[in-house]
């Protein structure tokens, strides 16, 4: 566990597509493993600023780069499809 955050860096191959369940403005930020993986951020979903705050997490969990992830599908919904290219 790197700066308190899950290693999912064994789920972190290419291709690989991510089902987030997203919770904005939340007391920490934090990650619960599993189907969907349940992401907690301190951001408010203004301006996209909670969707780079996740990114941002789900990147450090995986142990790859930020600019690898893509949000297939969700920018203003809870649910998000995150795809790692």
């Amino acid at each position: 566990m790197k700066s308190g955050l899950p290693d999912l860096s064994q789920q972190a191959q290419p291709g690989a597509e991510f089902q987030i369940r997203a919770t904005p403005k939340a007391s920490r930020n934090r990650i619960e493993p599993g189907e969907p993986i349940r992401i907690h951020v301190t951001a408010a979903p203004d301006k996209g600023a909670a969707n780079a705050a996740i990114l941002d997490l789900l990147a450090r969990s995986l142990g790859v780069a930020k600019s690898r992830l893509t949000l297939l599908r969700g920018q203003t919904s809870r649910d998000k499809v995150v795809r790692l290219d």
